[in-house]
């Protein structure tokens, strides 16, 4: 059986998905990194007309009923919009908001959100990391306290993807006692009173969208707004992760590939001592290195889509697949920033967005360092 399992119908989606980047987003990427901001609502809209944001959900809940493999072609032609921060929007709503409501929600939670956030009526964003706790997610001290038939939620949340715009968020906040066991997550609506959104981070990359600092003062909402048993949230989050974790590999290889065919095309052109750079063999065989490690990576997160797609535990093969490809797309993008010259530490070409974006690749979703002990767990070590 040929592998990946890629057929014609897939050929066809990663077309339209080509031709809406190509037309929608790829000839903003520069307007929106200057403004700070992109116009989700509108995009997000478009992406449903095209039956974008549900892919590999049930048709019962407004999805596609699709699998992983084509998720995967569509998550690798968006790379072609040379927008990391466009991107992590888009992938915050399909794949880490609103797989939790899909997979713990209630039969109501269900039919209230989903529907409406694959027709792109309802954009979700994910609440876990604070400005005291990231990694440590088991410290988080924002609190939900019980009072009558309602949870009444303090605290604060910060670096939220969407968190500007989003109207529900998948928040994870205290319920119990101190440690992983006191942990439950709420499906908050963003038009709850009390809820705030402050600054907006400054960030390095993924400058199109917002990181933003989020503030919760005596934010009441029922406790049918609970997903899940209470007090299992720790373990709710550590298995939503896995989906995010791959498409971030993904995001890695599909990224890398793109750096290397646009830094090629510019080697064919750019002129030295006579001839176009990328035939002076210290090039050469640079490239012959980065498109060798790059296929690898693309093959171990391919390794990780089959597993996920046959409902198999996954989670060391994501773990590694994401690890390598989030440390290489910083190689890569160096070498092609590198190969640039001067013109790559320009606006002019856009290696300089990429190397910036890529280097939230081995920190967002969890970092490399916490990909390796994850690693090591499962590998007895």
């Amino acid at each position: 059986m040929a592998f990946p399992p890629f057929t014609e119908e897939h050929t066809l989606l990663r077309k339209t998905v080509r031709d809406f980047v190509t037309r929608e987003l790829y000839p903003f990427r520069k307007e929106w990194d200057d403004a700070g901001q992109w116009p989700a609502r509108e995009i997000f809209k478009k992406m449903a007309a095209l039956g974008l944001l549900g892919i590999r959900f049930p048709e019962e809940v407004g999805g596609a009923g699709l699998d992983w493999w084509t998720h995967t072609a569509m998550v690798e032609e968006l790379a072609w919009a040379r927008n990391g921060g466009v991107t992590m929007s888009i992938f915050v709503h399909t794949d880490i908001s609103t797989p939790v409501i899909a997979e713990l929600g209630s039969a109501e939670q269900k039919r209230h959100y989903l529907p409406a956030a694959f027709a792109g009526d309802l954009i979700g964003a994910l609440g876990i990391t604070e400005p005291g706790c990231g990694s440590d997610v088991a410290a988080l001290t924002t609190t939900a306290r019980k009072d009558g038939g309602d949870y009444v939620i303090n605290g604060a949340k910060t670096f939220i993807t969407n968190g500007a715009f989003a109207d529900f968020l998948i928040l994870a906040v205290r319920t119990g006692d101190a440690g992983h066991a006191g942990i439950s997550l709420l499906l908050f609506p963003t038009k709850t009173p009390g809820f705030t959104v402050g600054k907006q981070i400054d960030k390095l990359g993924t400058r199109s969208v917002d990181s933003s600092l989020l503030h919760f003062e005596d934010c009441r909402i029922p406790q049918s707004c609970r997903i899940g048993r209470e007090n299992a949230g720790f373990t709710y989050i550590m298995r939503n992760f896995q989906g995010e974790r791959l498409v971030g590999a993904l995001m890695a290889t599909s990224g890398m590939g793109v750096q290397i065919h646009d830094a090629l095309a510019y080697g064919k052109s750019r002129m030295a001592f006579g001839r176009p750079i990328v035939g002076f063999q210290v090039w050469r065989h640079k490239f012959a290195e980065l498109l060798t490690k790059v296929k690898a990576a693309q093959m171990l997160a391919y390794h990780a889509v089959d597993k996920m797609n046959r409902g198999e535990e996954a989670t060391l093969e994501i773990s590694m697949a994401k690890l390598f490809a989030g440390d290489l797309s910083q190689t890569v993008a160096y070498e092609c920033l590198q190969f640039h010259g001067g013109y790559g530490f320009t606006e002019e070409y856009d290696i300089a967005r990429a190397y910036r974006d890529v280097r939230i690749l081995p920190i967002g979703g969890g970092s490399s360092e916490i990909m390796k002990e994850i690693i090591a767990k499962y590998s007895g070590l």
